[in-house]
């Protein structure tokens, strides 16, 4: 059963091949400066970290290079959303080495379904499940790591308008106060957004097309009233300053009813714990010592006589 399944494996990865053939990066990478007299003079200092830092590197590389098999697939219209989602949270992987940990995943799961289960009606269970679970978990694991960058631009949104305001408040101009703001904050997910954003205004793109790709980069409302306030104010020709404050209080204000919305969805999510592991052991604490009492002492036997 397995020769059968590895050899249909093989001839529609071999027949993937010769429709959409493949062709390795040659992107120019930078060299070394030999005209300098200090290159390569002084050895690197080895730590545990380095050490560490090189390890995942040549795991990176090893995943690269097998990786780039997978590069038909990742000019899909799955592989442009794959390619979005990465992007947006900050990994170093790319399309075609998720695709390959995915592909790793079902491999090692059918092998150990295969080794396992016998041959039985559950056999072909297995290998479907092997295939669902190495599909869903790296999506599971996407996700929530998207969901946990947007979760912190979410909270640190505010507190950098508020900054930038006062900055405005102080007599600079937005692109003075967008630097100073990103240079004197501690490094956050919004405050290296907006560098990015400002290396790109800085480079010749139009202002209002970088807030517009922020905003559709991650498609969070508060993000999008962020960047349409500023292109308005910009194209009207209103203060900027106005705007800020404006957008400052809009944002604590949403904060504050996300607060509360989660506030009030906290009884339902202490309901699950509260039925299935308190109530039971608060049971148990109160009703068993009775319960015992009573058949050792069962008041009810004289009367059968």
């Amino acid at each position: 059963m397995l020769l059968p399944l590895l050899l249909a494996f093989f001839a529609g990865f071999a027949l993937i091949l010769g429709l959409f053939p493949v062709s390795f990066d040659n992107r120019p990478k930078l060299q070394l400066n030999m005209d300098d007299p200090l290159a390569g003079l002084a050895p690197p200092i080895i730590t545990s970290e380095n050490r560490k830092k090189r390890s995942t590197d040549f795991i990176f590389l090893i995943l690269s290079k097998v990786a780039v098999f997978n590069r038909p697939l990742a000019i899909t219209t799955i592989g442009r959303r794959m390619y979005k989602d990465l992007s947006i949270s900050r990994t170093r992987l790319t399309v075609e080495e998720f695709l390959l940990i995915k592909e790793l995943i079902i491999g090692v799961s059918i092998l150990l379904v295969v080794k396992l289960a016998d041959r039985s009606e559950l056999f072909m269970f297995g290998i479907l499940m092997s295939i669902a679970a190495g599909y869903i978990l790296p999506e599971l694991w996407l996700r929530a790591r998207i969901k946990k960058i947007k979760d912190s631009i979410l909270k640190y949104l505010p507190d950098t308008v508020d900054l930038l305001g006062l900055c405005v408040n102080a007599g600079l101009d937005f692109m003075m106060a967008l630097k100073y703001v990103v240079e004197k904050s501690n490094p956050t997910v919004i405050t290296d957004e907006l560098k990015n954003m400002m290396q790109e205004i800085n480079v010749g793109k139009p202002r209002r097309d970088a807030l517009r790709d922020l905003a559709r980069r991650y498609d969070l409302p508060d993000l999008s009233t962020f960047s349409r306030t500023l292109i308005q104010a910009d194209r009207m020709g209103t203060s900027v300053i106005e705007a800020l404050n404006i957008l400052s209080e809009d944002m604590r204000e949403a904060r504050f009813r996300r607060g509360e919305a989660m506030a009030l969805k906290a009884p339902l999510k202490m309901l699950v714990p509260l039925l299935f592991f308190i109530f039971p052991v608060v049971t148990i604490l109160v009703a068993g010592p009775v319960f015992l009492d009573f058949f050792q002492n069962n008041p009810l036997k004289g009367l059968g006589h």
